[in-house]
């Protein structure tokens, strides 16, 4: 739905001819929605960079396609200074405009589109639940969980760069098989394009578990793709889980 409603006003002199360093008021009423901190920069000659920024992730939230902020910019160029918008500011709108559209994006699901994997803010999600119930009980998470990580790596790396949806589907294969071993309604959770990881608890058979699930990806056909599985201790606080999950997405 557009929301530019008021880009079609007509004008008589572009504001910069106008005397004075604030907005004249003909001008601010014909500014598109969300636009004025631009309109307002470009008078005082200052950095339109931030106001172009908050008005990207502004007009996403409010459902504008891409196409619409850059009309909207322009719109507000031509009615201040009677030109068109430089690279600094359009890049500016557009970069706030796409990161704005993907948290949206990333919000409405839980699970990974493609191989429907818990996404890695999930997993960020379900680990906090952990610490947090761990302060209740007094039993600490690095006692109680760990995660088990598999890591798809080419053996050939002139191969490295295989498509992406080949590396998804050998993924979906690899996580069929997690999902047979770990069949407790644990969070398997996409950590990046090569990796998978399963918070699990620290039980007696969780070295027999890993060693079985090693065997059925052992007989998996992925081509050049090698197999890493591993399991990776849990640190004592929050704040270095977050840390760890950061690297172990890289």
């Amino acid at each position: 739905m557009a929301i530019f409603t008021s880009f079609g006003r007509r004008r008589s002199t572009p504001a910069g001819e106008a005397s004075g360093r604030e907005l004249p008021e003909d001008v601010r009423q014909a500014l598109p929605p969300r636009f004025e901190a631009v309109g307002e920069a470009l008078m005082v000659a200052a950095d339109t960079r931030p106001a172009c920024a908050v008005v990207g992730r502004d007009v996403a939230r409010d459902g504008a396609a891409l196409g619409e902020a850059l009309d909207g910019l322009r719109t507000t160029f031509q009615l201040v200074l009677g030109m068109d918008p430089d690279f600094a500011s359009v890049e500016a709108l557009s970069v706030a405009w796409g990161e704005a559209t993907l948290e949206f994006l990333h919000g409405l699901s839980c699970e990974d589109p493609l191989t429907g994997l818990a996404s890695l803010a999930h997993l960020r999600t379900r680990l906090g639940e952990l610490y947090r119930e761990a302060d209740q009980t007094g039993e600490t998470v690095a006692a109680g969980h760990a995660l088990v990580v598999v890591e798809m790596a080419a053996v050939d790396l002139r191969r490295r760069a295989e498509h992406q949806f080949t590396r998804a589907l050998h993924l979906v294969q690899v996580t069929r098989m997690m999902r047979a071993v770990f069949a407790g309604g644990e969070t398997i959770a996409r950590l990046s394009p090569d990796r998978v990881a399963v918070v699990v608890r620290r039980l007696p058979q969780l070295g027999g578990s890993v060693a079985m699930l090693k065997d059925l990806l052992d007989d998996l056909d992925l081509g050049s793709t090698d197999l890493r599985i591993w399991i990776e201790g849990l640190p004592a606080f929050p704040e270095s889980a977050t840390y760890l999950l950061d690297e172990l997405s890289r």
